[in-house]
C-alpha cells in the first residue's frame, strides 16, 4: 500500500499493475478475513481477500520481471509450496467461510 491510499485503491491498483486488468473500487467485494500470527516474527496481522464484481482487461503477467507465470490451480489442489496462510484463506473462502484465523495457541 502507499502512504495514504484505502485498501480498496491499493487492491484495485496492485490488480492493474499486476495483472493488467482494471477494477473499479467499488467493484470489490470483502470475501474473507484472516487474522494470522506470523510464526517467523511473532507479529499480528490481518490479511483480507477481495473478489471483484467485474474488472475490464485479460489476465496476464504484467509484471514477468516479478513473476514467472500464472496458472490457475483447483483450491483442493494447490502447489506444495503455496504460502501457508494464503492456502488456508482458499479453503475457508471454498467453505463460504468470510473470517479465520492461523497461527494462534487453541
Amino acid at each position: 500500500m502507499e502512504r495514504g491510499e484505502p485498501i480498496t485503491r491499493s487492491t484495485a491498483r496492485e490488480a492493474e499493475e499486476e495483472l493488467g486488468i482494471v477494477i473499479a473500487e467499488n467493484d470489490l467485494e470483502l470475501v474473507h478475513t484472516l487474522h494470522h500470527l506470523d510464526a517467523d516474527d511473532g507479529r499480528s496481522r490481518l490479511q483480507l481477500f477481495f473478489r471483484p464484481a467485474r474488472y475490464d482487461g485479460e489476465v496476464r503477467n504484467a509484471e514477468p520481471h516479478k513473476c514467472e507465470e500464472l496458472r490457475r490451480w483447483p483450491v483442493d489442489r494447490l502447489p506444495a509450496d503455496t504460502v501457508p496462510y494464503t492456502a488456508h484463506a482458499l479453503a475457508e473462502i471454498a467453505r463460504g467461510s468470510r473470517l479465520s484465523t492461523i497461527g494462534w495457541s487453541p
